[in-house]
């Protein structure tokens, strides 16, 4: 299915915007609103930051994008949607890697929620280094204490 047709099956109207965005994230997955901007502009695009913001909203609340927020990270936005994946990110240089669901089926945690409440979904972020910090001789982080 093209992206224009996926805009139109979730209401959307195809509009040049959304489709560019669409296309920067296909390039560009895990990133944020300021990098996809950098992205859209450097193809020769003209549109602003604003826009690009707006742009992931629309996506986000029609289900087509994902929305997620790194601790000490601007939001990022990703395509990979539906599956209750998790993410790992580096605090050296913050990569962020997708890291499947362990059960394969959403929520993929089981917690002792309120009662009445139905869990949909379960968001995990494992931080750390990743493989290119560990081999560049980067220290790990401290491991925080309780």
């Amino acid at each position: 299915m093209t992206d224009a047709e996926l805009l139109r099956e979730h209401g959307l109207r195809v509009t040049q915007p959304r489709l560019a965005v669409l296309g920067a994230l296909d390039a560009l997955p895990h990133a944020d609103a300021d990098a996809l901007h950098r992205e859209l502009v450097a193809a020769g695009g003209e549109i602003s930051v604003q826009s690009v913001h707006n742009v992931l909203g629309d996506l986000t609340a029609a289900g087509l994008v994902r929305r997620f927020e790194p601790a000490r990270s601007a939001a990022r936005y990703e395509r990979r949607i539906g599956d209750n994946h998790h993410h790992a990110v580096c605090e050296r240089c913050g990569r962020v890697d997708d890291v499947d669901c362990v059960v394969g089926e959403a929520p993929c945690l089981h917690a002792d929620a309120p009662p009445g409440f139905a869990v949909a979904a379960a968001e995990v972020t494992f931080v750390g280094l990743c493989a290119d910090c560990v081999a560049a001789g980067a220290a790990a982080p401290p491991v925080p204490t309780a």
